[in-house]
């Protein structure tokens, strides 16, 4: 697939940053912290380079790489941080280990509501917080986030962990759209619905269906386009045609939905370089690459899902802003903690 990428890295320095040209060009390299998997990122970082020169190093890890910038300081290698989740880039911001990005080629990408406010993050790719249920045994074909809570759905519900921060995220929403009051007495309605003691991660609670240990369970559509086309594994493929996907809220305020993103570094001794991987991240040919080869689904208007994702129905994303849920994860936190969720339901 030939690429065509917003700009290069010598015109996002002479555009967008201060750095000089000199810069951009000794920047042989890249260096990314990233929480998302290397072999997700493989085919972008390749077309990055192929289109720039620029190699892209990467530090992977599934957490504690916020811990690890703010540890190193000054000499921390890191340009760019890649998260799998928008909490985390909350995270990076608030220890302050981010800069503002200033750039007409990301402005015109992503949408004002998936970027912070000043700039320190960029959201590339949004996953949607769904409900999966069993084809054999629910007839439902549109659900709510707040049926989860309803008593005849009493032992048939999964669930990974609550302080997970997909999770967290989606309590996060629930007290934005109700209130704290609403949401613990929802969550305490969740848990007693529960099947079993939340463990696992989503794909774990798919398996759980297929064996017919719970009749729903919450997790995010990437996972299950993951599973769909999972050669290596085809027994996941097995779990998930046993599974449909309904999108909580469609015909009301719209389906949860997070996202994943990327931060340049404070201390960045490439920033040239790591705002443009930034800028092509967000670039069309870029999230095209997202959508098709990662199952999510793109920030940037005009960029389609890929026809598996949309086979799956119409995702209308809530319009709850980003910022104001992730301000509330805090007290999503304490509420799983309150409630006992993780615990399991009540004997």
């Amino acid at each position: 697939m030939k690429l065509h990428a917003k700009v290069t890295a010598l015109a996002a320095t002479i555009l967008f940053g201060p750095w000089s040209a000199a810069q951009v060009a000794s920047a042989a390299d890249v260096n990314v912290y990233s929480f998302r998997e290397p072999k997700l990122m493989a085919p972008l970082f390749e077309a990055f380079t192929a289109k720039t020169g620029i190699e892209v190093k990467v530090v992977f890890a599934k957490d504690g790489l916020v811990e690890r910038i703010s540890a190193e300081g000054v000499n921390s290698p890191a340009d760019v941080l890649l998260t799998n989740e928008l909490g985390l880039l909350v995270q990076a911001r608030d220890a302050g280990i981010t800069q503002p990005v200033v750039s007409d080629a990301i402005m015109a990408d992503v949408p004002a509501t998936y970027r912070d406010p000043a700039g320190h993050w960029i959201g590339l790719t949004r996953r949607a917080r769904v409900v999966y249920a069993s084809k054999a045994r629910v007839s439902e074909t549109d659900i709510t986030y707040e049926d989860l809570a309803d008593p005849k759905w009493k032992g048939k519900i999964c669930s990974r962990s609550g302080q997970h921060s997909y999770n967290i995220a989606l309590i996060a929403s629930m007290i934005a759209n109700h209130d704290a009051a609403y949401a613990e007495t929802w969550l305490k309605g969740v848990k007693e619905n529960l099947a079993r003691k939340p463990s696992g991660g989503d794909r774990d609670q798919v398996k759980a269906i297929y064996a017919g240990q719970c009749d729903l369970a919450i997790g995010n559509t990437y996972y299950m386009g993951l599973m769909q086309t999972n050669e290596q594994e085809p027994e996941q493929r097995t779990w998930a045609a046993a599974v449909k996907v309904l999108f909580p809220n469609a015909k009301e305020r719209g389906t949860h939905v997070n996202l994943s993103g990327a931060a340049l570094m404070k201390n960045a001794p490439h920033p040239a370089a790591g705002l443009a991987l930034i800028e092509f991240l967000a670039s069309g040919d870029a999230q095209g690459v997202y959508a098709g080869t990662n199952h999510e689904y793109p920030v940037k208007e005009g960029v389609a899902p890929s026809a598996l994702v949309e086979s799956w129905g119409t995702l209308r994303p809530d319009p709850m802003p980003i910022e104001t849920i992730a301000k509330l994860r805090k007290q999503a936190s304490e509420l799983v903690d309150r409630t006992g969720f993780d615990d399991g339901p009540s004997s």
